[in-house]
């Protein structure tokens, strides 16, 4: 397009109005395409969407719940949980047992004797020189971690507080000096025997530092021995460097010890409020699913209503243009072929039967069944509900079925839908396999497709943009060559008139 045009100074005409209801007509076009690639846009953003849900459904739940090992959820109660708690893993043995606290683990811990400075409180920096009732000392600390190697600490009037502690944490141990209550205080890092420390030496040197068990009242050191945590299952004795045992599935961890001849029971049984949740909350993902689809397929049309231009959109107002625009995007998938089939084949795979044990079984054989069509709401009517279910109002009256065959027949529970499962995750996997030209693998809709006939959509505006620029260059052509025309007329008659004497 040119740059700055003046028309219309010889005709008198405004053709610059002119030019452009003549573009407008044209205009249309290039507008039409562009709400077409923004319809196509929505539509992507809407399948996006929902191939989010379908693929949560397919790999959060059925991806797991097609095999046995995620309903072989098992739970374990104690009599006292004040004392013990226990984790259970998948390959407990159900049963009751009995179980003896004897010893929690320890970890060992020195409290030195209390120290006095010459000259004031001592602090980390205080050198063994500044502790009252010293003297000159030169030893050497020996301090020994379970069965590694003893280490000699020297020990001098120009040795610090922090020097030692320093050491000591090196080797492994946790050491600090309280200067409010002017002692050092060490501790084994883990617990248990195996973790135990001795600190032992020149006399001088451990008194020196209040180290010394065998000095007495203030100065004298107290050392309590790490030990191990004991308990005894089923008469059985097991022993642990910490609180925590692992045996035959479960993880205990001793948290006190029994007295007298106090025993705790502890009791593995199938976890019949875990598959129960397992299977309600796979049936409140697909529900979620199923009522969309539906609620999209059965939209409203919305015919007559296109994505709007910017220059329409000024001509109204923000709740108008968001009513507008919702319009369309509700209805962007009705009647959608796609949606159709991934929608049908759920349906088809959870009202079919399977045989169990040689029997056809079927979801409402465990209390899962549809309201009905008067009883649902629109959109709604494919929905399951569980019989005796808590949270839902329509059927939390009636007897609860499900739980009741998880508790006393729970192979047959997870043969139905270890087989159900299955069934719906080959059919979602064969309903999302790669098709050249129109899907990616894990899409559900023809998202290549749409891809390529969004870029032919661009390619397809950009070369009537450019048209529409040329027809508008060649009405300015026309216009111009006829002023010029106007202009050598006038010319020719200013010359005639003065040649006439004018």
């Amino acid at each position: 397009m040119a740059g700055m045009r003046l028309s219309g100074l010889m005709s008198g005409m405004d053709t610059e109005s002119i030019i452009q209801q003549l573009v407008e007509s044209r205009k249309t076009k290039v507008d039409k395409t562009k709400k077409a690639q923004t319809k196509l846009n929505w539509k992507q953003d809407a399948w996006k969407s929902l191939n989010t849900k379908l693929q949560n459904l397919q790999k959060k739940y059925l991806a797991n719940m097609r095999f046995t090992t995620d309903y072989a959820k098992k739970t374990t109660k104690v009599s006292n949980s004040n004392k013990v708690s226990v984790i259970t893993g998948e390959s407990a043995i159900n049963g009751v047992q009995s179980l003896r606290i004897e010893t929690l683990a320890k970890s060992g811990y020195m409290t030195g004797g209390k120290l006095e400075g010459a000259d004031g409180e001592l602090t980390a920096l205080s050198k063994i020189s500044d502790i009252q009732g010293v003297g000159s000392v030169s030893g050497n600390i020996e301090v020994k971690i379970g069965n590694n190697a003893a280490v000699n600490i020297e020990i001098n009037d120009g040795t610090t507080i922090s020097d030692v502690l320093t050491q000591l944490k090196d080797m492994g141990l946790n050491a600090n000096f309280d200067a409010k209550q002017q002692r050092l205080y060490i501790q084994s890092k883990e617990t248990g025997e195996a973790n135990n420390f001795t600190i032992g030496g020149d006399a001088a040197a451990l008194s020196a530092l209040g180290l010394n068990t065998a000095d007495s009242g203030d100065k004298k050191a107290t050392k309590v021995e790490g030990q191990d945590a004991v308990i005894y299952l089923n008469d059985a004795r097991y022993t642990s460097t910490n609180n925590t045992f692992e045996i035959n599935g479960l993880t205990f961890t001793a948290l006190d010890t029994t007295t007298g001849s106090e025993t705790i029971t502890v009791t593995t049984q199938n976890d019949t409020d875990g598959i129960y949740d397992m299977l309600k909350n796979f049936l409140k993902e697909y529900n979620t699913i199923i009522n969309e689809m539906d609620k999209l397929y059965n939209a409203d049309s919305a015919k007559g209503y296109d994505p709007l231009t910017n220059e329409e959109k000024e001509a109204m107002s923000e709740s108008d243009i968001k009513e507008w625009e919702s319009k369309i995007k509700d209805s962007l998938l009705r009647r959608d072929e796609n949606l159709s089939t991934v929608s049908s084949a759920l349906k088809s795979i959870m009202s079919s039967g399977i045989e169990v044990n040689g029997k056809m079984m079927y979801l409402s054989s465990f209390g899962i069944n549809k309201l009905g069509y008067f009883e649902e709401e629109d959109n709604e009517r494919n929905a399951y509900h569980i019989d005796g279910d808590p949270d839902d109002g329509s059927t939390s009256g009636n007897p609860d079925k499900l739980k009741s065959m998880i508790a006393s027949d729970p192979d047959t529970v997870i043969s139905f839908f270890t087989q159900l499962s299955k069934n719906m995750y080959d059919k979602m996997s064969d309903l999302s396999k790669s098709v050249d030209g129109y899907r990616t693998f894990g899409n559900f809709y023809d998202d290549k497709k749409m891809k390529s006939d969004y870029d032919n959509y661009t390619s397809k505006i950009a070369e009537q943009e450019k048209k529409l620029a040329e027809y508008e260059d060649r009405w300015y052509a026309k216009f111009s060559a006829m002023e010029t025309a106007l202009a050598k007329m006038q010319q020719n008659a200013s010359a005639v008139t003065s040649l006439l004497g004018g």
